[in-house]
C-alpha cells in the first residue's frame, strides 16, 4: 500500500542505529516495519515488537490514566491538587538567587491544579531544559536520578502564567497512586494497558535483554551505546518510565482516533478524550524548549512558525503540518527520538520509535517527517 523507500532511504542517511515505524487508523495497522538494529554495537537486529524506552511517549498514557479518575470524581481538573499532594500544596515559587546563591522563594499566587500539572502551565521545569532548575540543584543538592527528589523542585512562575515543560506528569502519576492506593504501574495495567491489550508496555525494574539500546554517536563518527536507563528507580515515573513497543503504542494512539474506545474496551468517554484534545491554555504557545544539557536534548520547536496549543497530555498544532497533518492534530515526542502524531480529522496516526541521544536529531526527525509524507502521499 505504501512506497516506504523515501522512508527507508532516510533512516539510511540519518545514520540511525534502527528504527521500527507504524501508521495506524481508526480501523488499524496500515503499516509497519523495523530497520536497522536494535544494538549496533552488537549487530543484533530491530525488530517490528523490539522493546524502546519510550520515555516522554510516557506522558500521553499516564494523562488518560489521570482522566479516568476525573470521570470518577476522585479527581478534579480544577480543584487545588495539594488535597491529594500535601507536597504542592505547599510549593514555592523561586524568585531568583541572593549574593550567596541560596535561593529566594516566595509564596505562589494561586495553587496548582490537576489541569496546570496536565498542561505544564504549573511553573515546573526540567533539569535538563531550565538553566535555573540546574542552578537551584546546585545551591541544594543534585538528587539521584530515578528519586523522587528528582521532582521536587520550587515553581519558577506562578501557576497558569506560562508554558513550560517539565516534570508535571510525574507529580499526575504521583496524584493517581495517592487516590487509588494503588502503585501507578498496577493502575495503568489495569485500567489502561491490560483494556487496550498493551501487553509489552510496562515500567520496568531493568531493561530486557532483547530491548533497543541508546546510542550516541562516537567522534570518530560510529555508534556507542549509552546505559541510561528512565526506569527502575524509586518511583513509577510517569513523565517517562514505560517501555512498550510501536504496535503496543500504535494501539494507544488508535484508541485516542475512535475517541476512548478499542476492541469493545471502552477506556474513556468520548467526550473525555474531546476535552483531552482541544486546546487548554488559551493565548499561550506551547511546543517549544531549550536546553541545559545539549548533550542530553537539543533545542526543539516541531512548529516554529506557529502558535501552538497544548490539550490534556497532547501539543496541537493549529494549522496545517508542513508533511500533510490537520490543524488540529495531536503529537508528542520521547527523549531518545521516538515520536507520533494523530490526525483525527484524517483519521491516521503515526509511530516513529528510535534509540539515540541527543534528542531532537536532525537525521531523527527527517526520518520522522519521512513518515509522515508517506501516509499522506
Amino acid at each position: 500500500m505504501y512506497d516506504d523507500h523515501a522512508l527507508e532511504l532516510s533512516i539510511a542517511a540519518a545514520g540511525l542505529p534502527g528504527a521500527v515505524a507504524l501508521l495506524t487508523s481508526s480501523d488499524g495497522t496500515s503499516y509497519h516495519r523495523a530497520f536497522g538494529m536494535a544494538d549496533a554495537t552488537t549487530g543484533r537486529p530491530m525488530h517490528e515488537d523490539t522493546v524502546f524506552q519510550i520515555a516522554s511517549m510516557t506522558k500521553a498514557v499516564v494523562s488518560v490514566g489521570a482522566m479516568q479518575l476525573v470521570e470518577q470524581g476522585r479527581l478534579a481538573l480544577d480543584a487545588p491538587i495539594g488535597e491529594a499532594l500535601p507536597e504542592l500544596a505547599e510549593v514555592q515559587v523561586l524568585d531568583g538567587f541572593d549574593a550567596s546563591e541560596s535561593p529566594v522563594l516566595r509564596s505562589p499566587a494561586r495553587p496548582v491544579t490537576l489541569r496546570h500539572l496536565l498542561t505544564h502551565t504549573a511553573g515546573l521545569g526540567y533539569f535538563f531544559i531550565q538553566p535555573e532548575v540546574l542552578r537551584y540543584y546546585s545551591a541544594t543538592a543534585m538528587p539521584a536520578p530515578g528519586s523522587l527528589d528528582s521532582i521536587r523542585m520550587p515553581l519558577l512562575f506562578d501557576p497558569g502564567e506560562k508554558w513550560e515543560y517539565s516534570v508535571a506528569t510525574d507529580w499526575v502519576g504521583q496524584a493517581i497512586e495517592a487516590v487509588t492506593g494503588q502503585r501507578l504501574g498496577d493502575y495503568l495495567a489495569e485500567t489502561v494497558l491490560g483494556p487496550l491489550e498493551m501487553k509489552d508496555t510496562a515500567f520496568r525494574s531493568a531493561l530486557p535483554d532483547d530491548a533497543a539500546r541508546v546510542h550516541i554517536r562516537t567522534p570518530q563518527g560510529g555508534l556507542a551505546v549509552n546505559p541510561m536507563y528512565l526506569g527502575g528507580g524509586e518511583f513509577d515515573m510517569g513523565g517517562g518510565g514505560l517501555t512498550s513497543t510501536a504496535p503496543d503504542y500504535g494501539r494507544f494512539v488508535q484508541m485516542i482516533l475512535r475517541g476512548g474506545e478499542l476492541a469493545g474496551n471502552r477506556v474513556l468517554r468520548s467526550e473525555t478524550v474531546a476535552e483531552m484534545t482541544r486546546n487548554q491554555i488559551g493565548s499561550l504557545r506551547a511546543g517549544a524548549m531549550g536546553t541545559s544539557m545539549p548533550d542530553l536534548a537539543q533545542p526543539f520547536d516541531p512548529f516554529p512558525d506557529q502558535h501552538s496549543g497544548w490539550g490534556l497530555g497532547f501539543l496541537i498544532n493549529p494549522e496545517p503540518g508542513p508533511a500533510g497533518r490537520s490543524p488540529g492534530s495531536l503529537s508528542w515526542a520521547g527523549i531518545f527520538n521516538s515520536y507520533y502524531w494523530i490526525d483525527p480529522h484524517k483519521d491516521v496516526a503515526g509511530v516513529f520509535m528510535a534509540q539515540l541521544a541527543p534528542f531532537g536529531d536532525p537525521g531523527a526527525l527527517e526520518a520522522y517527517a519521512a513518515l509522515e509524507r508517506m501516509a499522506y502521499a
